[in-house]
């Protein structure tokens, strides 16, 4: 980037935000409409023109608008990792102090909602339930690898050394850029459904594996995400005579104490309250998730900090538990904990 000044990177940043927008060439008109530059359309014209003799665009020769060549899509990953490292480190110590508070908090009012209301409880930390792509890029390595970056939503950057596929030159890994970035930019793993995928195959052809490979280094990236559980009274159970035998018992427990069962029944039941449009999911014995609640009722509420970022609060009790109380609490608890959690990242950021 030395060969750029800041009027020149801007442009640039402008005519590849676009693109990934529209998947059409940008003309300089559609840079002087749509951004802040405040620079005419005559000025924006040279400075795209001097962008392409340095190699960071190029013109379709159906059309005068420019689209980004390699060298301009290795730019904007780049600038991109270059604000990465900036926000990582304005926010890391806030981070820390948050996570060791919100830790707190937690086990706090797991154990509280526990005792109150004499049933086991369950609290899922916050954690981003729907990432979405937000660039994707293939580079030369050698003759024998090419490298993958995809950049996810809040700039999750994963790399990937991929083998190179026979035939695949400058011009058909510019393709393969343009054809991931239309296709897939902005969507969330659970919106890259198998028709889109055989479409992205079908007009990859005989590079269909490099395909392949960036859906599986989204679907690892967005599986990476840890789910931080609290749990609290699960020997409550044993209060209820119709749960207390030790086979229905033994299944309960093993279920409460895995990590792993719990995450997965936390993301069931964050999909099934987002299809709902409402917060709070009841589920009498099959209805819930998990086969090992089968014999159990479960009341869940999910919470929402924004931006895709949610957690889950779950009560678990006999199929005579008391419903109209249990989603009273959860319901103010819910309501509690996003007020608190908010409040404290806002106090963080002051």
């Amino acid at each position: 980037m030395e060969d750029l000044n800041e009027r020149k990177q801007a442009i640039l940043y402008a005519v590849i935000k676009n693109y990934l927008e529209t998947g059409e060439p940008v003309g300089s008109r559609t840079i002087s409409k749509g951004t802040d530059l405040n620079l005419s359309s005559a000025t924006i014209r040279n400075e795209m023109s001097d962008l392409e003799d340095l190699g960071y665009i190029t013109s379709p020769h159906t059309s005068a608008g420019r689209i980004p060549t390699d060298k301009g899509y290795r730019f904007y990953v780049d600038k991109l990792m270059l604000e990465k490292d900036r926000e990582v480190s304005e926010v890391k110590e806030v981070m820390l102090n948050q996570t060791e508070r919100m830790e707190k908090i937690f086990k706090q009012l797991v154990s509280y909602v526990a005792k109150t209301t004499q049933l086991p409880t369950m609290i899922s930390a916050p954690s981003i339930t729907k990432n979405r792509v937000k660039f994707i890029q293939l580079s030369y390595v050698d003759d024998k690898h090419i490298l993958l970056v995809v950049v996810m939503e809040g700039n999750v950057v994963r790399n990937r050394m991929i083998p190179k596929s026979s035939g695949l030159n400058n011009e058909e890994m510019l393709r393969l850029n343009m054809l991931l970035n239309t296709h897939l930019n902005g969507l969330t793993l659970q919106e890259i459904n198998i028709g889109l995928i055989s479409k992205i195959k079908g007009a990859a052809g005989e590079f269909d594996s490099v395909v392949e490979e960036v859906l599986n280094t989204i679907a690892d990236t967005i599986s990476e995400d840890d789910l931080e559980i609290y749990t609290s009274g699960a020997t409550n159970i044993f209060k209820y005579p119709e749960l207390a035998d030790s086979q229905r018992a033994s299944e309960f427990l093993d279920s409460f104490e895995d990590k792993e069962d719990l995450a997965e029944l936390i993301n069931e039941v964050q999909m099934d309250s987002e299809k709902s449009g409402t917060g709070l999911q009841v589920y009498i014995g099959d209805e819930a998730p998990s086969k090992n609640l089968k014999d159990c009722s479960l009341v869940t509420a999910t919470y929402d900090l924004g931006d895709g970022v949610k957690g889950t609060i779950g009560i678990i009790g006999p199929k005579r538990m008391d419903y109209k109380n249990v989603m009273s609490n959860l319901s103010n608890l819910k309501n509690q904990l996003e007020s608190t959690l908010k409040r404290s990242e806002e106090d963080d950021l002051q």
